[in-house]
This record gives C-alpha cells, structure tokens and sequence, in this order.
C-alpha cells in the first residue's frame, strides 16, 4: 500500500528555547512531483534532486533574503549537473543534465568526476549575488552541505535528507553563531549552549526515513524532542515555480545576435526551444525572429543616440 505524507508540501521552523539551536524540517510532495514528472530521468538522479531540492528549501528558510538561492552540484563525468533553485517564497524548480547511460539505482557518487559543489545567493533587491564554490566532500548529499556549511560560512549545520521517489523530505540543525565574544561568557552558558547542541544533534540522529518523509511535524518533534523545550512556529507552504517566460527566451534569443538567429531559421525554418526546469515549449518563426532582430537593432541604436 502507498504511503501518503501527512505533510505534504510544507516547511516548518523550530528552535530549543534557551539555546543557540534552531531547527527546520520540509516535506514536498506536490512539489517535488510538479517539477520533476515532465522530465525524463533516470530514477536515481529524481530521488537525488528531491533531496537537493528539501535541502534548499531547508537552507532558504535560515536565510534574510528576498531573492534565490541556487545549489548546483557540477562534475565532469556521465553526470554534469545537478542545479536546484528555492526562492525566498519556497518556490522550487530542479533539473540535471547527463551523457551516456545512468541505471535506476546507480549512486550519484560514482557518477561524478572531478566535482565541485556551487551555492549562489541572487538577491532580488539589488543587493549584490554572493557565489561559494568548493570540492565536493562526502559521499551524500547532506554530507557535502554541512561539510560547506562548517568551512565557509562557519556555522554549525547537520542535515538529514531522503527521497524515496514519491516524496522528497529534510531536517535540518544549525548552531546559531554567538553574539558575545565567548571570553565575555560564562563558562557555564558556553557548556551550556556546547551540551544543548550536541543534545539536539544525538536525538535527531535517531530519526528514520520513513519518520521524516510520513510523520506529522508534531508527532515528529514530540518522538525526537519531547524531553527539550521546543518552540515550533507556523508552517510556510513550498510550490513549483518555474520563472520561464516567452519574454525571457525572446531575451536570450536576442544574446545570440542577428547572424546566429539567421542561420539557426536557415538550417531549420524556425526556432524552438524547450525551457529545461518545467519542458515548456517556446517556438519562434520567421516574423517573430524578424520582430527580435529588429527590436535589437532598435535599442541598439537607441543607446548609439543618446
């Protein structure tokens, strides 16, 4: 019998009262479906990208942004790219990109070569986009998050992911930074927020796959935690959101320039192109490649002008 979330689709924050730890945990059921069912991949990179993409939205939720944050994990081998994007109102969108042929089970890992992990912050309030790039550590995918978490950004996170192919889910820890310079505190709350932490972090090691992906959040919390005095806010709802527009592929249609918009409707008589993240199909014949070229021209001499 298939198994239902009774979560589906929601992200929660917590924190342990008293203490530097705080906590999230997401579910994405509809979610995961709607940006994944349209493409066609092998099973194991799906259940990869539901775990990339619960860790993003895990991540977006620590974060004072309004704006994006964009995971990539690249690599040089059969497997090139996995890239998850989570906006700051848990719109989520997710897609891969590989050669050759991946079986259904296959581990990402050995599919990987020479890889390297990518996070991108891209404000959407004019603020400047911050990009981290490091070797990838570890042979899962929360591994490789906490290991970047603890090395460039200097904060303490421990992750817990799993996707089982219809429901994608995460937990995530993390160990605020102090306030106060620590010569300036007590010995006693240093201890304190030391044991509080490591406490939080042995409890949840407890949890189980299907815990995670098909418990209620309260009945999780309570199982893990219900000896801790924890504080569990309002859930936020995730969704699909894909930001592709026929404007925005007009947009790079321009980039190429006028030779290449020629040659492309020489060879194939239009111009279509396919939107990766949600397999909208954008098509542009020849009085809509005329129309771009044109508008081109127009602002380009715009500009000359003035």
């Amino acid at each position: 019998m298939k198994k239902i979330s009774t979560n589906p689709d929601t992200l929660q924050r917590f924190l342990f009262e008293n203490t530097p730890v705080r906590g999230n945990l997401v579910n994405l059921t509809n979610t995961f479906h709607m940006a994944l069912d349209k493409q066609h991949m092998p099973k194991g990179l799906k259940r990869a990208l539901g775990e990339l993409m619960a860790a993003s939205a895990l991540l977006t939720a620590t974060l004072k942004m309004n704006g994006s944050l964009v995971l990539q994990i690249q690599g040089k081998g059969i497997l090139k790219l996995l890239v998850v994007e989570c906006t700051s109102e848990f719109g989520i969108r997710a897609t891969a990109k590989w050669n050759g042929d991946i079986h259904d089970e296959q581990n990402l890992f050995e599919l990987i070569e020479h890889g390297q992990f990518v996070i991108t912050l891209d404000p959407k309030d004019g603020g400047q986009t911050y990009q981290g790039i490091v070797p990838i550590e570890g042979d899962d995918i929360s591994t490789i998050l906490e290991n970047y978490m603890l090395r460039s950004e200097q904060i303490e996170t421990k992750i817990w992911l799993c996707c089982d192919g219809d429901t994608a889910a995460g937990m995530l820890l993390q160990k605020l930074p102090d306030t106060m310079n620590q010569v300036t505190q007590s010995e006693d709350k240093v201890e304190h927020d030391i044991d509080a932490w490591n406490r939080a972090g042995h409890l949840a090691d407890t949890v189980t796959d299907d815990e995670l992906l098909y418990l209620p959040t309260e009945t999780l919390i309570h199982r893990l935690f219900h000896e801790e005095d924890v504080r569990l806010f309002e859930a936020s709802n995730t969704k699909f959101f894909c930001s592709c527009t026929r404007t925005s592929v007009a947009n790079m249609l321009r980039m190429l320039g006028e030779d290449e918009i020629t040659s492309i409707l020489e060879e194939q008589g239009k111009i279509e192109v396919n939107c990766d993240f949600c397999n909208t199909h954008y098509e542009f014949d020849q009085v809509d490649a005329a129309q771009l070229i044109a508008s081109d021209l127009s602002a380009r001499g715009s500009k000359e002008i003035h």
